[in-house]
């Protein structure tokens, strides 16, 4: 087991690397060396990283580590997706899947242990809470699954589209999260542009403020709700950043860029949120929103009381905003056979909310009566 007292490099974008170095007492470029390679060389022993003196190699030896989760379960979907199962140092257990496409292939990445948001419809946020992940663990999931499935930067990587979607909320673990954004983005490391990783929230209003300013990558909402009613029932985090302020700081996202849009994820629940009046009143709410809606069919998990709306009602509430003038798409089921479908990633971890604790106690009391 590797020693915590030491710097495990892989919680460093390039910025926080030079600084690590220059403690050393060393030139910035070092940073740069080492980031390729590990990010570009697969190199994770230092002994192998030949343009580093010998010296320096056993410094590096003793003061750091690269520590990355382990693979415990790598399924394959009939569909092609692929879902891996990652054990951290302490035990627990995150997601991460790859979705494969014609034109490209995304990987779906986890950003906290469980989520703490309490949606639900989300098979995640129904196991509860453990903690934030590192930067380390989050970037460990895009290393591990590219070297997983092939390829190099010499040799085009399988993984072309980041979604930061997994389990978690990833403006709840804000720095870690940034980072590991960086990294992907960094020519030394995956070379990702902005427009190829995207960051999904419930909306977390101030550190999207944040976000704009300091790593403006794609964004999407999960909006599933039209009025706060409805919406704080299915994403409680509603109650404290509601929709009007959501949108307008949505709107402050994309400002001053015509081309962009914001992506607003909209999961369909049968005679919950999905008549046609709730498509219209979602028009409106996207007016001053340079928008484009995703639909996503609802994937069950065990124990939900919620259905997914058949597809004709999809189609028909898809038609609405179409013909209202908003780019809609409805999102294909995929690694549904494999649990690994939107909303239902859980992994195995240590509960801190009491949530499953307090379902299972409420569920009993039901019984009795």
């Amino acid at each position: 087991m590797s020693d915590p007292r030491t710097t495990n490099l892989l919680d460093l974008d390039r910025r926080g690397l030079e600084g690590f170095f220059a403690a050393m007492g060393e030139k910035s470029f070092r940073a740069q060396q080492v980031m390729k390679w590990i990010y570009q060389l697969d190199v994770d022993d230092f002994a192998g990283m030949s343009n580093l003196s010998k010296a320096l190699r056993e410094r590096l030896h003793n003061a750091a580590r690269m520590e990355l989760p382990r693979v415990v379960m790598d399924r394959l979907s009939a569909d092609g997706s692929r879902k891996l199962l990652l054990q951290l140092a302490d035990g627990n257990c995150i997601e991460t899947v790859f979705i494969p496409e014609k034109e490209r292939g995304t990987l779906c990445v986890s950003s906290q242990v469980g989520c703490m948001l309490n949606c639900s419809f989300c098979s995640t946020a129904q196991q509860g809470f453990n903690r934030n992940l590192t930067t380390a663990e989050i970037i460990g999931q895009v290393l591990l699954a590219s070297r997983a499935l092939g390829g190099d930067v010499q040799h085009k990587r399988a993984i072309t589209n980041v979604v930061m979607m997994g389990m978690g909320e990833p403006l709840l673990n804000y720095d870690a999260v940034v980072r590991a954004m960086n990294i992907m983005r960094d020519d030394l490391a995956f070379g990702l542009s902005k427009r190829r990783i995207t960051l999904s929230t419930s909306g977390i209003v101030p550190e999207l403020d944040r976000l704009r300013a300091e790593c403006d990558v794609s964004l999407a909402v999960s909006l599933h709700a039209t009025n706060d009613e409805l919406r704080n029932e299915l994403v409680p985090i509603n109650r404290k950043y509601p929709i009007a302020e959501l949108m307008e700081a949505c709107r402050r996202y994309v400002a001053d860029e015509p081309r962009r849009r914001v992506t607003f994820e909209y999961v369909m629940l049968a005679g919950v949120n999905d008549s046609d009046a709730h498509a219209r009143e979602l028009l409106r709410l996207l007016r001053r929103v340079p928008s484009k809606v995703n639909l996503i069919p609802f994937n069950p998990f065990p124990n939900t009381a919620y259905v997914s709306s058949d597809p004709q009602r999809i189609l028909e509430f898809q038609n609405i905003l179409i013909n209202g003038g908003i780019v809609t798409v409805t999102r294909k089921t995929r690694g549904d056979d494999i649990a690994a479908a939107c909303g239902q990633l859980a992994g195995e971890f240590r509960d801190r909310t009491r949530r499953r604790e307090r379902q299972l106690e409420v569920a009993v009391q039901e019984v009795r009566g």
